[in-house]
């Protein structure tokens, strides 16, 4: 179960830190929406990518780095759902909502397993 939430978690970050990298007009106009600055796109998918490049690691059998990286991204994930609360943007706050439970799912199975 824990590989299976895990490859979950990594690939939804590594699409969403791709879309970041590409600077893909719905992170754009997210980001405009929530009154964060485009200058935070860039180092905003480098935690993504490194979260899922923890869980990764992880997998490949780098101990305790996933519990870590999963620390990591539901840290962030709350950190996006303060935001978007924040900000009264409730008309996709379901998108980090799904993030969160991902990586929340990935911690629990790493810290049980």
């Amino acid at each position: 179960m824990y590989v299976a939430i895990t490859v979950i978690v990594i690939v939804l970050n590594v699409w969403a830190a791709g879309a970041d990298f590409l600077r893909a007009r719905f992170v754009l106009a997210n980001s405009a929406e929530l009154g964060l600055p485009d200058s935070w796109v860039l180092p905003l998918g480098l935690l993504k990518a490194a979260g899922a490049g923890g869980l990764l690691l992880e997998l490949l059998g780098v101990p305790l780095i996933g519990v870590v990286a999963a620390v990591g991204l539901v840290l962030f994930f709350v950190g996006a759902l303060v935001v978007h609360v924040r900000a009264r943007v409730f008309h996709n706050i379901a998108a980090p909502l799904v993030f969160f439970a991902a990586a929340a799912g990935a911690l629990v199975s790493a810290v049980a397993g």
